[in-house]
């Protein structure tokens, strides 16, 4: 997986780390970037599951390792980034993209241990990956790419999300602070925001029955899509970290980045 390096957008020979690397757009961006000539720490919270992207970019003749990180705990995620950055001797991408959806419910119902899970995952795990990359991104600048939403941003209509809107809303809050204090080092900061994606995140979906109580009913009966029938592919989402990764977006900081085929103008 490499090719010429000699255009501006190349990623040859750089150094990624990709958070929940294992499904959906981290693996998405994992592929594509080592289809650039990226190095890349797979990191998840089970390492088997990034075992068939690893063999994959293995196969295609690039490098990847695979770490098995719970990016809420302090201790996992700065082991990681620093096996990461000792196995190439640099780290010049951080790709922040693990989240969950949590538990949706009502706020009156939610419990005080679900709204922790789904912040201690999504927010302060977004801030340790960030914070243990910042010394060896020092080294040379880079790019650092969080994966926030729609949901929190433009959209508040998805009911049972109070949790996950406020993670997402945080994340972009934090990466503008980031990208003003990391500029100085030319480490740039943006944050992506998906509408909906084809991926597994349904998986770390738990819908209460509390939800029926407060969903207001919205339609659309034209479709909730207006650029496309349906969903987002996660390449396409790929193609966004890919670009927000090279040097082509090399005068963009602090900036979220809207990647939802104009849903979130029809929900927001």
């Amino acid at each position: 997986m490499t090719k010429s390096n000699d255009r501006q957008g190349s990623v040859h020979g750089k150094v990624a780390v990709i958070t929940g690397a294992g499904s959906g757009i981290g693996r998405a961006a994992a592929l594509r970037l080592a289809e650039e000539g990226a190095r890349i720490a797979l990191v998840d919270v089970k390492e088997e599951r990034v075992a068939d992207v690893r063999k994959r970019i293995l196969d295609a003749g690039g490098d990847a390792i695979a770490i098995e990180a719970d990016i809420s705990k302090p201790e996992d995620i700065e082991s990681a980034i620093q096996e990461a950055a000792g196995k190439w001797d640099r780290l010049d991408i951080v790709f922040a993209n693990a989240g969950v959806n949590g538990t949706l419910a009502p706020i009156e119902k939610m419990t005080p241990e679900d709204w922790d899970t789904t912040l201690d995952i999504n927010l302060k795990g977004t801030f340790l990956t960030v914070k243990y990359a910042i010394p060896f991104l020092k080294k040379n600048g880079g790019s650092i790419v969080i994966t926030s939403s729609i949901n929190g941003n433009r959209v508040f209509s998805n009911f049972g999300f109070s949790a996950y809107s406020t993670s997402k809303a945080g994340q972009v809050a934090f990466m503008q602070m980031a990208a003003l204090e990391l500029g100085q080092y030319g480490i740039r900061v943006n944050a992506i925001c998906p509408g909906a994606i084809k991926t597994h995140i349904d998986q770390n979906t738990h819908p209460t029955p509390e939800l029926e109580e407060i969903r207001i009913p919205v339609e659309f009966p034209e479709g909730d899509h207006p650029l496309g029938d349906g969903p987002g592919r996660a390449s396409q989402v790929g193609d966004l970290v890919l670009f927000l990764a090279s040097d082509a977006s090399s005068h963009i900081t602090g900036t979220p980045i809207f990647i939802d085929g104009a849903e979130s103008l029809l929900h927001g």
